[in-house]
């Protein structure tokens, strides 16, 4: 296992060290990225928790049984995580009380590594107190870097609040707020297949695309994240962050270099070129749902109120919607987006659906039959599929069908694809911070989400039920058919 010599020794402080997020997402990463030499040995992994864990070990045994969860079994060797072990190390510290930074300080002072991550895998309306201690207790080096998860705030009077405590002890450059989505290996081809490949930049505008469809649904519902969930819903926790994300890198221009915050300012224009909703827009142009009881993959569920536990909930579970970027290279082209929980199936995908050709000279065929699609998928099964129209071979006439010029990526690559975490918390560690959001960013996002919001609340607009298994509510359907369209997963 040898280390990239270009590496300094790093301390990573995981904030919710013991939680959901860092058990099965964060440090399974780091055991990857040990495991690949990605970590120098001197590197130090500190999970704080309020809980206290009475021998260190506990905590070692407790990391150790969520890797061998979340490592696929291949991967998990026994002689890597002995030596991985070692740099893990757990305090039980309350993140709110100011006092109890002291032993992070005695602890830090022992040894200190010029890079110092501060991961806050904790709810964000404590961000800034977090930092506030960080600073007083003089834990915040010149060249401390602080991770901070989605969503950030609960509106963009929140965002503001939270954003603006933070940026009193941390500068810009060293606030990386992280959306998993954009470490993704598809989405980061995404970038490869629209500025790498010229024959994608000549069709890539309203003259040839007909519409983009982008969907992340999901089959499981609220499970551990009731009480979470039900303050924020669909809107807040997909489309504000993920979702927005994936429409910027569709619809951006091209940078004029692939420098982190050229990259940033062209998708700050995308944001703010979305066109807001007004007045009744959102009950035209919007669909709010609850999942109902159900089945899934054949197996029954629950509703999302017994799921959740309360008599009575209008948070959304689903959201459908169509925007609008208002600028000349979309002029006119809708992007339909969609999330929501209890779908029939995982998957998150992009479709750049193209204008049918101009004039059909193939008889009895169908308009549709005769359009180009660019399918992206993103989870799971990572490919990209390029739909073209092809003749059934035979006698008999035209016969056409559409086919796939299939790219697979496990299929094309042999090796492990990487997680989307341990990229981005060794873009982190590097200080490259190209794949994460610039606080202009997360607020021009909020501040279309809330014309959203705005106009659900002033058009009284509740969630409509579901049945947990079908892909939302029937308007969903509609926001699609009454454009003489129709989503990609009914084709």
């Amino acid at each position: 296992m040898s280390v990239s010599p270009s590496l300094s020794p790093t301390d990573i402080i995981i904030f919710g060290g013991n939680g959901d997020l860092a058990l099965r997402k964060i440090l399974p990463a780091l055991y990857y990225r040990y495991r690949d030499g990605q970590l120098p040995e001197n590197s130090r992994i500190v999970g704080i928790g309020r809980a206290v864990l009475t021998p260190e070990s506990q905590y070692t045994d407790m990391v150790k049984k969520a890797c061998v969860e979340h490592v696929a079994p291949a991967d998990f060797d026994a002689a890597v995580w002995k030596q991985f072990a070692q740099h893990i190390h757990y305090a039980a510290v309350d993140a709110e009380d100011s006092k109890a930074y002291a032993q992070l300080t005695a602890f830090f002072t022992k040894q200190s590594h010029l890079v110092r991550v501060f991961y806050l895998a904790t709810p964000a309306d404590v961000f800034g107190t977090i930092c506030r201690n960080l600073h007083q207790a003089g834990l915040i080096i010149p060249d401390a870097r602080v991770v901070l998860e989605k969503p950030i705030g609960h509106d963009l009077m929140s965002f503001r609040a939270i954003n603006n405590e933070v940026l009193k002890y941390f500068e810009e450059r060293q606030v990386y707020r992280i959306d998993h989505y954009l470490g993704k290996e598809t989405v980061q081809n995404l970038m490869i297949l629209r500025f790498a490949n010229n024959l994608f930049e000549k069709v890539w505008n309203s003259g040839a695309v007909d519409h983009v469809q982008i969907t992340v649904a999901e089959s499981l519902g609220v499970e551990s994240r009731a009480r979470y969930y039900d303050k924020y819903g669909a809107v807040r926790d997909m489309i504000q962050n993920h979702l927005l994300q994936l429409l910027c890198l569709i619809a951006m221009e091209p940078p004029a270099k692939l420098e982190p915050d050229i990259l940033r300012d062209e998708k700050l224009k995308v944001l703010r070129s979305l066109r807001p909703f007004t007045g009744r827009d959102t009950i035209r142009d919007t669909v709010r749902g609850q999942y109902r009881a159900g089945a899934v993959g054949g197996q029954p569920v629950l509703g999302y109120i017994e799921d959740i536990g309360q008599k009575k909930s209008d948070t959304d579970t689903f959201v459908a919607l169509k925007a609008h970027v208002d600028n000349w290279r979309w002029s006119g082209v809708p992007f339909y987006l969609r999330t929501g929980k209890r779908l029939p199936q995982r998957y998150s995908e992009i479709v750049v659906q193209f204008r049918p050709v101009p004039h059909q000279i193939f008889p009895d065929q169908g308009a549709e039959q005769q359009n180009n699609k660019l399918i992206i998928r993103l989870q799971p099964d990572e490919s990209i599929k390029l739909e073209m129209i092809t003749k059934v071979p035979g006698p008999g006439g035209y016969r056409l069908k559409p086919v796939h010029l299939n790219l697979s990526l496990s299929e094309e690559f042999e090796d492990r694809t990487p997680d989307a975490y341990e990229r981005l918390l060794m873009d982190v560690v590097r200080g490259n911070p190209t794949l994460f959001m610039r606080s202009d960013e997360v607020e021009a996002a909020w501040v279309w989400t809330e014309s959203i919001l705005k106009g659900w609340d002033d058009n009284n607009q509740k969630p409509k039920p579901y049945i947990a298994g079908s892909w939302g509510p029937a308007d969903a359907s509609a926001l699609m058919t009454q454009d003489n369209r129709r989503w990609h997963e009914t084709d």
